[in-house]
């Protein structure tokens, strides 16, 4: 991207709460947290930040179920200091006990920010619908018991697991030289390439089928009540992902799609409605959000799953999946043009699957999704189950539950 003023640097990990035990739930996350105090060549909080922030640049971090990402974004002549960042954070992390303590008490903090706001909490909720008893159902940041049982040797042996170059994918978009960023990498990498033994490295398990009662019910005090619906769905590695992507736009990406027409605009029952895709290397889930006045929520939920059961009962007409195509084209391609967006694009690709589809791949694919397979995929979803979690003042969930039937 020459023509641009930035570098985005990620450093990727095949790490996430799916690689974690009950007991460890939420130290992917922690660990992320705990890489910022410092290491070997910006030792403390102030040093790393100062490094990036003195050159105007962005650094931070996120953990999911299958990857965490360390990145940052800099002005293109300062790509030798953000691999120099991200390099010293990830391998070099001092690790304090001190600074261990501190942050437990910094991450429950945040836990219990996600519980105060009820569209958190239904989230939190809803995964555990989704895969009861499996570690993709908990919590990222894991529970204020796993948090508080975490120390600084827990933090390394977490590292030693999975940062390894067999893990470890390096990303960049910008303004830069391909190969003089390939060089410079090596530079910095190498030594720790041949420090690393060759143990095996982790495998999450696979996802099982949802049992047990389909909708979880959770009572507080609050003007809205929040729900969200939803059943699994295609991985990101089926072929039959860009047919979702096209059903979600249809169903409720947007202020044009049907849950919004209908629910917002037609019948006026919600504030908040939308629907969703959340991918997974061997499952997915197709979701749908609402957020409404409490006695009207049945109604709502009912209205919602009825659009999607019409999706599986009749083709979508030419306009309306022309326009579905035409969206998903347009936002994928407004997305990437950032270098930090393009960064994150093709690392977790080339981190997740081993491979990159170039996004004009992915627009001829969009294309190609006809009507037949849009519905097809509807009932594949519908033939999954519907599962929902609900966070409000209810006095039953009979009303709630018939709406998924």
């Amino acid at each position: 991207m020459a023509d641009r003023a930035s570098v985005a640097v990620a450093f990727m990990l095949r790490a996430g709460s799916r690689y974690e035990s009950e007991p460890e739930a939420g130290i992917s996350h922690f660990v992320e947290h705990m890489v910022f105090k410092g290491g070997g060549r910006y030792p403390t909080p102030r040093a790393v930040s100062e490094a990036i922030e003195g050159v105007g640049g962005v650094l931070n971090a996120a953990t999911d179920r299958e990857a965490t990402v360390f990145w940052t974004r800099v002005p293109a002549v300062e790509l030798r200091r953000a691999v120099s960042v991200l390099s010293d954070m990830l391998l070099r992390p001092v690790l304090d006990p001190d600074e261990v303590a501190r942050e437990r008490q910094v991450v429950i903090e945040e836990l219990r920010m996600y519980q105060d706001n009820p569209q958190d909490q239904v989230q939190i909720v809803f995964d555990e619908v989704m895969f009861p008893g499996h570690p993709l159902g908990r919590d990222v940041a894991g529970t204020e018991e796993t948090v508080r049982s975490f120390t600084a040797d827990a933090c390394r042996s977490h590292l030693g697991r999975h940062v390894r170059p067999d893990a470890l994918v390096v990303s960049i978009a910008g303004a830069v030289d391909p190969e003089a960023a390939k060089a410079m990498l090596l530079e910095e990498l190498s030594p720790w390439v041949g420090e690393r033994s060759s143990e095996p490295p982790p495998v999450p398990p696979p996802a099982t089928p949802p049992d047990g009662e389909p909708l979880r019910l959770v009572r507080r005090t609050a003007e809205q009540a929040n729900v969200l619906i939803g059943a699994r769905a295609p991985s990101y590695l089926d072929p039959d992902r860009y047919a979702v992507d096209i059903l979600n736009v249809v169903l409720g990406e947007g202020m044009s799609s049907r849950l919004f027409l209908e629910l917002r605009e037609r019948q006026g029952v919600v504030y908040d409605v939308h629907s969703f895709t959340s991918r997974l290397a061997d499952t997915s889930v197709l979701g749908i959000g609402l957020g409404a006045e409490p006695r009207r929520m049945a109604g709502a939920a009912k209205a919602a799953v009825a659009e999607l059961r019409r999706l599986a009962a009749e083709e979508v007409g030419d306009a309306e999946l022309t326009k579905a195509r035409e969206y998903a084209k347009g936002r994928l391609l407004l997305q990437l043009e950032s270098t930090s967006a393009l960064c994150e694009y093709a690392g977790q690709q080339q981190l997740l699957t081993g491979t990159i589809v170039e996004p004009e791949e992915v627009v001829s694919r969009l294309d190609a999704v006809d009507a037949g397979e849009v519905r097809r995929v509807a009932g594949r979803v519908l033939d999954a189950g519907l599962r929902a979690a609900a966070v409000g003042p209810f006095r039953s969930q009979a009303r709630l539950a018939a709406a998924l039937a």
